[in-house]
């Protein structure tokens, strides 16, 4: 998927290294560095000569993660100032931390502040909307597990729910509809740092390789509209396996992306969080209704092809993509073997 070249690879590099360094560290200034380290690591990646709309994202990226860096490193030299001034008081390390989170959750692209993140995932190439929309979450995911305010949480939890799942019905562009769905997917992440981390690293394991997966086909099939999907009549077995894949990023049994989901809503339940659970819930139904319309159309047209073309006339166990799409679609059922 990747076409890399040596400085490419220095940078692909360093932004995996600064992304360590950030969560292994153990004072807000040496995380802050690994941020900045990882950003200027992360925009030459998402360099594209051949789109137009690439130097706008990669302004807007560089911009938004600036001034989210500026307002978590101003709200860590303001704790750690007035607690070396032993000044204990409630209220005002209160709003510093809602201060820190505030810049958290802009630089994870969290409804309201979601603004950036669907324009930038727009203007950059598939390989750099994988990056930005699992790997460069775990630094601001790690960091607000040290610092999560559970009230301002909530107030975010529900904007990412509800602007994911309605925003992405009317999108017709399949970076636009997986941005959205990104947006959807912070709010089940920050739902499960109000549990554990234990619990968002599985989810976010998960999240990650079904979004690999699917920008994988997107890639490699040269994908990047949904009325695209009208003209692919070379492999229709591949196009129905990759919906199926799909149903599993919306969290649809029994599929793998049911099962973080399906632990997650688990300890929400037991927590009495039932109107987040709720929330929740309904959101990842719209989500699963824009990826079945986004196949729809294309299946009905093509039923009766899809009917009569055989199974033995494609090659299965050579094609990455069809091995990709198995992991994705039967991966819970592999995972139940073998407890």
């Amino acid at each position: 998927m990747f076409n890399l070249n040596m400085s490419k690879l220095l940078f692909l590099l360093i932004m995996f290294m600064s992304t360590l360094f950030s969560i292994s560290s153990i004072s807000f200034f040496n995380l802050w560095m690994g941020m900045e380290i990882n950003l200027i690591a992360f925009i030459p990646l998402m360099m594209n000569l051949n789109n137009n709309l690439n130097t706008e994202s990669m302004m807007k990226y560089f911009i938004t993660q600036s001034l989210g860096s500026v307002n978590f490193i101003f709200s860590s030299m303001l704790l750690i100032s007035f607690n070396k001034w032993f000044i204990f008081n409630i209220f005002i390390n209160s709003l510093i931390l809602k201060i820190m989170n505030l810049a958290l959750f802009l630089k994870m692209g969290a409804a309201p502040f979601h603004f950036w993140f669907p324009k930038v995932m727009k203007g950059i190439n598939w390989n750099s909307c994988l990056i930005l929309s699992t790997w460069q979450k775990i630094i601001p995911m790690i960091t607000l597990s040290y610092c999560l305010n559970n009230k301002l949480s909530y107030i975010f939890i529900i904007f990412s729910a509800i602007i994911g799942s309605i925003m992405g019905l009317n999108q017709t562009s399949l970076k636009l509809i997986l941005s959205y769905s990104s947006i959807s997917h912070i709010s089940w992440m920050i739902s499960s740092l109000l549990i554990n981390l234990n619990l968002w690293t599985i989810y976010f394991t998960l999240y990650s390789i079904l979004n690999f997966i699917l920008m994988v086909n997107f890639q490699l099939m040269n994908l990047n509209h949904m009325n695209q999907f009208f003209f692919l009549k070379s492999n229709l077995n591949l196009n129905f396996f990759m919906f199926l894949s799909f149903l599993s990023l919306g969290g649809l049994p029994p599929f793998l992306g049911f099962l973080p989901k399906w632990l997650l809503i688990n300890n929400l339940i037991f927590l009495n969080f039932n109107f987040l659970t709720m929330i929740l819930i309904f959101s990842s139904l719209i989500n699963l209704f824009f990826y079945v319309r986004m196949f729809y159309s294309f299946m009905i047209l093509n039923f009766f092809e899809m009917k009569y073309s055989s199974f033995s006339n494609f090659n299965f166990s050579n094609n990455i993509l069809l091995k990709l799409n198995y992991f994705s679609i039967f991966g819970l059922i592999l995972i139940f073997s073998f407890l």
